[in-house]
């Protein structure tokens, strides 16, 4: 390690994080995540030993390597470093660190660059599923220059359009896992539902509030973040996930009705902070929900026309598209984000 370790740190949506390849860590998962958590300062709140940055959303990690099926380009495994635990989670996807996995793979020299745009189809391990993004490469180069625009960045970027089939129960084994479009935990009304990311919808209103709040506000409200989380622990027996307690699913995602524009408005929890915007695969699972007769979502929704779904959060709002069939079922779903490489190097991590 006194060499360093080549590191990739890029912007992935509205997340930071380091992409490795997996060749260059520890294959033994122990050994990896202990390397990992080094690299990242954990557990400090400010990770000031390591190249984290204090959040959720700038803690963590890609591992690619070269494609283990034949239906793909790349695998990705998406790393959850936790800031103030000594934890590494694999429990979970990142769609947001996903939209910089099509990049750093042709960077990286995984995938070969086309003149103009390269499509690359990404497995997911953390859930098994083939995402395909497309990549702007103008003669043969990944090019991060562009006029797309996110909510929660700064600045026009390159596009990355992101594509996701089959997502549907991708870690609970079923969109609806107990069957129902509602349940009752703790007194309050919640949609326990998967679609790409598990997640348990309730309305702001059950739980006292408007559903505007500010991030701030929620992260100081020490009762109702204990409320949540007690609510979080039953899901996830609920949901096939088990004892959940250590881990960062299901998310905790209040709604309320649209105030801007959109399908619908939300506050997420990650578990224990307040998101800043909303995952990618979280805002795909709740657009969903907005189409589920009897879910915590349908009568606060807005559903639109064309199937591009505006999904409000505290800095603004992220587009998912859901494809649905004549029957209601949504058969694919997608987003455009965008992604930039911030450094390439090599990192340091402490000695452990």
């Amino acid at each position: 390690m006194t060499d360093g370790i080549p590191c990739l740190w890029m912007r992935g949506g509205t997340s930071k994080g380091a992409y490795f390849l997996a060749a260059d860590l520890p294959a033994e998962p122990a050994a990896r995540d202990g390397l990992l958590l080094r690299i990242m300062g954990s557990p400090d709140p400010r990770q000031i030993d390591g190249i984290g940055g204090a959040d959720p959303l700038t803690s963590k990690v890609a591992i690619l390597a070269p494609p283990s099926r034949p239906d793909a380009d790349v695998d990705y495994l998406f790393l959850q470093v936790f800031v103030d635990q000594a934890l590494v989670s694999v429990a979970q996807g990142c769609g947001n660190i996903l939209a910089g996995v099509g990049p750093a793979a042709i960077e990286r020299g995984l995938v070969p660059a086309h003149d103009g745009t390269t499509p690359v189809r990404i497995h997911m391990l953390n859930t098994g599923e083939v995402a395909v993004a497309r990549v702007a490469t103008p003669g043969g180069r990944v090019s991060y220059a562009g006029a797309t625009r996110i909510d929660g960045v700064p600045g026009a970027h390159a596009a990355v359009p992101l594509m996701f089939t089959g997502i549907a129960g991708s870690l609970c084994g079923a969109l609806l896992p107990t069957g129902r479009a509602c349940d009752v935990i703790e007194g309050v009304a919640c949609t326990l539902i998967d679609n790409g990311m598990p997640c348990v919808v309730m309305r702001a209103a059950d739980l006292g509030l408007t559903g505007t709040e500010p991030r701030e506000m929620l992260e100081a409200d020490a009762a109702l973040k204990a409320r949540i989380e007690t609510i979080r622990r039953v899901a996830g027996p609920l949901m096939n996930l088990g004892d959940v307690s250590a881990a960062s699913v299901p998310k905790m995602t209040l709604v309320s009705a649209p105030g801007a524009g959109g399908a619908i408005a939300t506050r997420s929890f990650i578990p224990h902070r307040v998101h800043a915007t909303i995952g990618v695969f979280a805002a795909v699972t709740v657009a969903t929900a907005c189409l589920v007769p009897g879910s915590t979502a349908a009568a606060l929704a807005r559903v639109p026309d064309d199937g591009r779904f505006l999904i409000e959060h505290p800095t603004g709002a992220v587009e998912v598209l859901l494809d649905v069939g004549p029957d209601g079922t949504v058969r694919g779903a997608g987003t455009m984000r965008t992604a930039r490489k911030l450094f390439d190097g090599r990192v340091f991590p402490r000695e452990g």
